[in-house]
Order: C-alpha cells, then sequence, then structure tokens
C-alpha cells in the first residue's frame, strides 16, 4: 500500500519571522530604561532634573538671557535616607525666595552614623513635575558618590539656576533627594 502523505508546508519563512519578532521585542526591552531615563530628563516628567556630567559638574546648556526681577520662586529643600544606610541628611537651609535666572547655592549636612565607611548617592527629583524642567543643576553632590568615614560629617553643596522660562503660575517648587546605600544597591 502506497500512501503519499500530503507535502509538510514549509514553515522556515514564519519561524524566522517570529524568531525576528521576539529578538526585536527583546532590544526594545533593553532600551525602555535608557530611553525613558532620556525623555524624562528632557521633559522633566516624573520629577527629574537635567542630566549628569563625567566629573561631578554639568555645563549650562544655555545660560539665562536675563534675571526676572518682577517676580519670586520660593524653592524648598528636603532630603530622605533610604533604609540601609546609617547616615542622618538634613539641608543646612529649609528654603530661599529668588528671582528665576539667578545663580543660588545651598548646602546639605551628612554625617555618618555608623562605626563603617559607608558610600551613598543621592537621587533628586523636583515637584510639581512640570517645573523640573527649568531646575537646572550647576554643582550637585547627586552627581558623584559619596562615601563617609565612621561619623565623618560633610557639608555638600548644591549651586543651580530656575530658569527664567519657568511658567509665571509656579510659585514654589520642591527640591528632595533620596540618599541610597550604594553597597545595598550592588547586592540586590
Amino acid at each position: 500500500m502506497n500512501s503519499s502523505a500530503p507535502p509538510l508546508p514549509d514553515h522556515r519563512r514564519l519561524v524566522i519571522r517570529l524568531l525576528l519578532i521576539v529578538a526585536a521585542a527583546s532590544l526594545f526591552g533593553f532600551a525602555l530604561v535608557p530611553l525613558y531615563n532620556v525623555l524624562c530628563a528632557a521633559t522633566g516628567f516624573n520629577g527629574k532634573t537635567g542630566g549628569f556630567a563625567a566629573g561631578g559638574l554639568i555645563a549650562s546648556k544655555a545660560a539665562p538671557s536675563r534675571i526676572d526681577f518682577s517676580r519670586s520662586v520660593r524653592v524648598e529643600f528636603t532630603g530622605t535616607v533610604m533604609p540601609g544606610l546609617p547616615w542622618e541628611m538634613r539641608p543646612l537651609t529649609e528654603h530661599i525666595d529668588l528671582h528665576p535666572g539667578e545663580l543660588q547655592q545651598v548646602r546639605y549636612l551628612v554625617r555618618n552614623q555608623s562605626s563603617q565607611t559607608v558610600v551613598g548617592q543621592a537621587v533628586p527629583s523636583v515637584s510639581p513635575g512640570q517645573a523640573a524642567q527649568y531646575f537646572e543643576k550647576l554643582e550637585c553632590f547627586c552627581f558623584a558618590r559619596q562615601s563617609l568615614a565612621p561619623g565623618e560629617s560633610k557639608e555638600l553643596p548644591l549651586t543651580f539656576i530656575v530658569k527664567p522660562q519657568i511658567g509665571a503660575d509656579i510659585h514654589s517648587l520642591t527640591l528632595s533627594y533620596a540618599f541610597f546605600n550604594v553597597a545595598e544597591s550592588k547586592r540586590e
């Protein structure tokens, strides 16, 4: 008995297309975090401000063209130490009233309360979120990791400008830092 079965369809094209879709989806997944960070830095979305520079200093993209003396903006400063970091942190200036376009500098005090050297990293956030794109950090301790010896205290500077293009409806904003233990985040 000679039964001839119908030939099997060639699925190589379909398999190749499906593999290409899986590869493209994987690449897109890996690219999402950097793309999201770029989007947040550019738009101020999610309270993110400007980019980081290699030497710890970020160059101003464009010097403010003017100082807007016709209005003031209040900037409030807060700080949080995340669990796992045995530090104390607080702004030395709780708030400042400034004219948009003015160069300002404030300091935060950090103290290592442990008996070991600990390395921390600060992550900034500005609220309201729409104000973040107008808050430009020129020098910030958040650009680099901070190492504190047992019991050591440091005053960490922050130099910034609130750009004069900030909306006239924004009268106050809050700059908040969260300090994380770098060693803790490496273990996770």
